[in-house]
């Protein structure tokens, strides 16, 4: 039930960051709830993954992208995601989750989220994305790259991501039969 309350605060009632362009780092402060945590009195591992999605958002709509993606009929979707876990957020602790674009290539959209106390790095995880029509179907990256922009120079989804883009990809046919399990 927290993260209904903690979505609804986001998307309605938190005061707006600064504007920003869709390739500047958004931040976005959290404090670690009592509904946040596991028997071991930490963020729980899978309250990571929830948290993201609200800083991802944040930075959607800071860059006023959420608007006019929305007025397409388009949303986001999380294909793919890794995260590294360094040090445990406890309960009522401060903490901001920072995320970027860090690009594209011809099917998807690549970003890195990290959870940063005082300047710290506790998690990072990297999300392999795509934009769908709610009408059906993907959103062509032309047409994503000609709203978004893009990417500068200096952002570059660093190889090994590429890579392992490809290789968590499931099939889009076929379901193997667990014999045919990697």
């Amino acid at each position: 039930m927290n993260l209904i309350w903690r979505t609804l605060w986001h998307l309605l009632i938190k005061p707006r960051g600064a504007t920003q362009g869709p390739f500047d780092v958004s931040s976005t402060e959290f404090r670690v709830l009592p509904t946040d945590i596991d028997m071991y009195r930490h963020l729980n591992n899978g309250r990571y993954l929830s948290i993201a999605d609200l800083g991802r958002f944040d930075l959607l709509r800071r860059a006023g992208l959420y608007k006019a993606m929305t007025a397409r009929g388009w949303y986001p979707v999380v294909v793919a995601t890794t995260i590294s876990y360094r040090k445990s957020l406890d309960l009522w602790q401060k903490f901001t989750v920072e995320s970027r674009f860090l690009g594209y290539d011809d099917r998807a959209v690549y970003l890195e989220q990290r959870f940063v106390v005082d300047g710290e790095i506790y998690a990072r995880m990297f999300i392999r994305g795509r934009f769908l029509k709610k009408s059906g179907g993907l959103v062509p990256m032309d047409d994503l790259i000609e709203l978004i922009g893009v990417a500068p120079h200096e952002l570059e989804v660093p190889e090994w991501i590429l890579r392992w883009g490809q290789k968590v990809a499931l099939p889009s046919t076929k379901v193997p039969a667990p014999s045919e399990w990697e």
